[in-house]
């Protein structure tokens, strides 16, 4: 990746101890206060564009903070102006306050020092989040320790139109089918985080044993480990669309296939996000959602706040509201992403508790128990070079 290079080249990792004192709340909300956060984020779906626009009001309302949504394409980009900033000694001040982020990217931050903290478990919230059940104390094999704040879960689901298909229960299942109807599958391109996430649950379906995935990926196992995927890859490659010469450049692309009736069968991050597609006219309500027999992959995603933020205290305020039992049913809401929660019902209000309770998942959501097991994310290190090979052996500049 682009910023490993940097990463190596850095001096001797300065920790960065919280300050402001996430444990003084009153402090915190003080100082917040008159602050704005440049959120940098993911910026390609609306739906969600519009819930951190909705996050921002909620902000400005009950703390003064003014939120600035950066749009990424891509979260190493911010992570390499971090890097870019310490190198250069631009250590207040800088230009991110805050970042949507996971896997890789955190992994590359952490182990920098580019982060500041730790301040997720001080954040007032923190109590009402499912820190034993939910993934949220490590970030694919990587702990957290602090160092990001968990605002939504969630799971690998493949979304497909029962007007011309059935489920398919697993990624050979796939292959066989595309080889029936060449044309009708496609994934978006890597490095988008779905393109790469579907060749992560490709290679976590094919193997029998993934566990192997969550250590880090050495030359002494990666070419064995990752050849059951090049092998499926190469067989899946000429039934895509346009034959595998051309990717969606994102989810919402993808999703626009369907919509088009172009291809049959996608892959989704949200078990919701199909029944808010359709909600908001994205998507025929002939779509429903499966997921294969061995479960799929599971995670959750985070925010960061890079060592040199200038607005560390509103950044915390706004990751603490991400958090709060109203922020979290409102990304459940199908209607509006269609995310999972974070937290612990129990330990909710019963009032905040019916909030959730009286959410209709919607007619393509699966319910948590036919969600089934979750699989475990892969260790950063796999997909790093995955996608750098993907990008040789098929990348469509090729």
């Amino acid at each position: 990746m682009k910023y490993l290079a940097l990463i190596a080249a850095l001096a001797a990792p300065t920790f960065v101890l919280a300050n402001p004192d996430p444990s003084d709340w009153d402090a915190v909300t003080s100082e917040a206060n008159g602050q704005t956060v440049y959120w940098n984020a993911w910026g390609g779906s609306t739906t969600t564009n519009d819930f951190i626009a909705w996050v921002g009001d909620r902000v400005m309302e009950d703390y003064g903070v003014t939120l600035e949504h950066v749009k990424l394409t891509d979260t190493a980009d911010a992570v390499t102006r971090v890097l870019s900033e310490k190198q250069a000694g631009e250590d207040d001040d800088g230009a991110i306050d805050m970042i949507w982020i996971n896997g890789s990217n955190f992994a590359a931050m952490k182990d920098a020092d580019l982060l500041f903290g730790p301040f997720a478990e001080q954040l007032p919230n923190w109590a009402v989040v499912d820190s034993e059940a939910k993934t949220v104390q490590t970030d694919f094999t990587v702990p957290v320790e602090g160092y990001e704040a968990p605002w939504a879960m969630a799971q690998v689901v493949f979304m497909y139109d029962t007007a011309d298909m059935e489920p398919q229960g697993s990624m050979a299942a796939i292959l066989e089918w595309s080889i029936a109807n060449p044309g009708r599958f496609t994934y978006p391109q890597p490095p988008d985080f779905l393109g790469t996430t579907f060749l992560k649950q490709a290679l976590v379906d094919l193997l029998d044993d993934p566990s192997v995935l969550q250590e880090a990926a050495t030359d002494a196992t990666y070419a064995d480990v990752t050849a059951p995927l090049w092998g499926y890859l190469d067989a899946l490659t000429p039934t895509l669309w346009r034959e595998g010469r051309a990717y969606p450049a994102t989810g919402p692309a993808q999703l626009q296939l369907i919509a088009d009736g172009e291809v049959d069968l996608a892959i989704s991050f949200s078990p919701g996000e199909a029944t808010a597609a359709i909600a908001n006219f994205e998507l025929p309500d002939t779509v429903r959602t499966f997921v294969l027999e061995n479960g799929t992959i599971g995670n959750a995603s985070f925010v960061a706040i890079p060592y040199n933020s200038g607005s560390a205290a509103g950044s915390m305020v706004v990751a603490n509201f991400l958090m709060s039992p109203e922020a979290q049913a409102r990304a459940q809401n199908p209607n509006i992403l269609g995310y999972g929660t974070v937290l612990n019902m129990d330990a909710l209000t019963d009032d905040q508790r019916g909030v959730f309770d009286a959410l209709d998942l919607g007619i393509a959501t699966l319910s948590p128990a036919e969600l089934g097991s979750v699989q475990a994310e892969p260790h950063p290190t796999w997909m790093t070079q995955i996608a750098d090979d993907w990008a040789d052996r098929y990348g469509t500049g090729q």
